[in-house]
């Protein structure tokens, strides 16, 4: 195996590729005493539990405490977390990840009695002080969105033991982030000239688009064997998430933990069961994409560990970090000369952890604190899949650029039913000014087939994840248990649905639920879904709308949390409370399989 490929340490990486966490604060040792600091600051706070609020000046205090709090522990809580992300082996690094949940999890205790506080004063007597303390209008969406949950909102004494048992409720999560981030290895691979090659959890997708397939073989069974090894740990990390979420939706008098997660968005789960319906209806054109995939690779047989690998052969998908980052930048102009200097000064200015590291968490994210710059983890690996990664990213930390330069610190953040239209717009635009300035044929086919393997992974696989988590939790509501075996068929029979005959769902992939951190989130990719059907449709406004739709999408990136999601999106111009965006997603995924069935014809003459 050569050596050069191995991950680097962290301290091997060069600073111009790391993001620059002390944007955020100073140092560790700033760090720590923050954290002394905002653990006396919550000790603080929470000894106003019980005092009476007489007036709107008192109500606009205790927020005004709460927030400079909040503020503070979310400054914190980020940086100890992104310490352990951008390297789990370190063991100073775990530590303060591990004090920065403990923090958290004090500051949600210190604040529980603040709902039922609100809720004990009522909305009339509420709309007096408002009346009363004019500053306390800021908050009128929060407290629409509180009375609107009023049922589902307990007493103070069990609010706060709800809130310190999360960290109990976390510990599955927990637990499957250190095994899948510090301790599973992989055995290397070997392809077909016998070279061994590494495996790891950043190089694994760009491996898997490898036009060797005995490697890309070995590298799926190389990836998957420490997860088998793991099944029954596995199986009790998700099955204790499950527990959980069950837990703590019927404590707040849910009929299920479906409706409990999409509740604070105020989505009805009808949104997300004809999401499943929609794609169901849908699946007669993945089986002939995948039908065209086997016709175009020449296999007797299509199995999983053929799905990533580009179908247009001799096409050069390498891209580097440099010219991926002028490429997005290009594709972004659409968007305003504004947007693409602040994405350009992020790029530049240490928002953007670039490469793999040993103990580096895997995949990529877009995260931060209200008061200083996102940030972005990234796993680059050099391929022009990564290039949309970091477009991708980097549509999440935009929207939070322009979200935290429009709102104040209580509508600051953006429910994740949004967050996915922003980083979708992004990909979309890129590969609209690909294959807009591509002259080469083949490299268009390409591309025309990475915008198939957006849909089926982003679109047509989120769903198939979706209706695995609706389905684990059914189960779970029913009193059946959650066993290895019982979710390896559960997933395997999903897989073969969502496939189709044409595909072999080989023995390993029932395991794939177990290596899917987004797992731990419950009833969040399916947001992917239906984020990637209204980036679809902004893409479209954007490019054909002027500058008119151009500045209804920016206004949508401003919003935040100020509004209900669906009233956010509608406002801009896309109506995601009608299954329209994605059926027309859907038409627009037919043509494009038409598309490629003619390229190919045009190709193979």
């Amino acid at each position: 195996m050569e050596k050069e490929k191995a991950a680097p340490l962290r301290s091997e990486v060069p600073d111009e590729m790391k993001w620059r966490l002390s944007d955020l604060v100073e140092s560790d040792e700033a760090w720590k005493t923050g954290v002394s600091e905002v653990m006396k600051e919550t000790e603080e706070f929470g000894l106003r539990a019980g005092k009476p609020i007489e007036s709107g000046k008192d109500l606009y205090g205790l927020f005004e405490a709460m927030e400079s709090m909040m503020q503070k522990a979310e400054t914190l809580y980020v940086y100890g977390q992104l310490k352990k992300n951008e390297n789990a082996l370190d063991a100073v690094a775990q530590g303060m990840a591990d004090l920065a949940d403990r923090m958290g999890t004090k500051e949600m205790g210190a604040v529980s009695f603040v709902n039922p506080l609100l809720i004990s004063i009522g909305q009339e007597k509420i709309k007096e002080f408002i009346a009363e303390e004019p500053k306390l209008a800021l908050y009128e969406h929060m407290f629409d969105s509180l009375f609107r949950l009023q049922e589902h909102v307990l007493a103070p004494e069990i609010e706060k033991v709800l809130a310190e048992a999360k960290e109990i409720g976390d510990a599955g999560d927990n637990i499957f982030s250190m095994l899948n981030d510090a301790d599973l290895t992989f055995r290397p691979a070997k392809g077909s000239d016998g070279k061994e090659v590494e495996v790891s959890h950043g190089k694994y997708g760009g491996l898997m688009e490898s036009t060797d397939r005995a490697l890309r073989k070995s590298v799926f069974e190389s990836y998957y064997e420490p997860f088998l090894a793991h099944k029954n740990t596995l199986a009790t990390c998700y099955g204790s998430s499950v527990k959980a979420d069950l837990f703590f939706s019927s404590q707040r008098k849910y009929s299920s933990s479906l409706e409990a997660s999409l509740d604070s968005d105020n989505i009805q789960p009808g949104v997300y069961e004809s999401l499943v319906q929609a794609i169901r209806e849908a699946l007669p054109h993945m089986h002939r994409y995948m039908k065209l995939r086997k016709k175009v690779l020449g296999v007797d047989e299509l199995h999983m560990y053929d799905l990533f690998t580009p179908i247009v052969p001799d096409v050069d998908t390498e891209m580097t970090y440099e010219k991926a980052k002028e490429t997005v930048l290009e594709s972004l102009k659409p968007l305003g000369a504004e947007y693409v200097e602040a994405a350009r000064e992020g790029l530049a200015g240490g928002w953007v952890d670039v490469l793999e590291n040993k103990g580096k968490r895997s995949g990529a994210f877009a995260w931060g604190a209200f008061g200083c710059h996102p940030f972005v983890l990234l796993n680059y690996d050099g391929k022009i899949d990564d290039m949309f990664t970091l477009a991708h990213e980097m549509g999440h930390a935009m929207h939070s650029w322009h979200t935290w330069g429009n709102q104040p610190y209580a509508y600051a953040d953006y429910p994740i039913f949004l967050a996915e239209v922003a980083s979708t717009v992004n990909e979309s635009l890129l590969l609209d000014h690909l294959r807009r300035t591509e002259t080469d044929p083949r490299k268009k086919a390409y591309l025309v087939n990475f915008f198939l393997e957006q849909f089926r992974t982003t679109v047509f696989r989120q769903t198939m994840f979706a209706e695995f988590e609706k389905r684990t939790h059914e189960l779970a509501e029913a009193s059946e248990a959650l066993t290895s075996e019982s979710l390896n068929a559960l997933y395997l029979e999903l897989n073969k649905a969502y496939y189709g005959e044409d595909v072999v769902s080989d023995d390993q992939i029932a395991y794939e639920w177990s290596r899917v951190p987004h797992f731990y989130n419950a009833f969040y990719v399916y947001k992917y879904a239906t984020g990637f059907s209204a980036a679809v449709a902004f893409s479209k406004r954007i490019l054909e709308g002027g500058p008119e739709a151009v500045e209804q999408y920016k206004g949508f990136l401003k919003s935040g949390s100020s509004k209900y999601p669906v009233d956010t999106l509608k406002e801009a111009g896309v109506d995601m409370s009608t299954p329209a965006p994605v059926r027309e997603g859907m038409q627009l995924f037919a043509q494009l399989v038409d598309e490629m069935e003619a390229l190919e014809k045009e190709l193979s003459k």
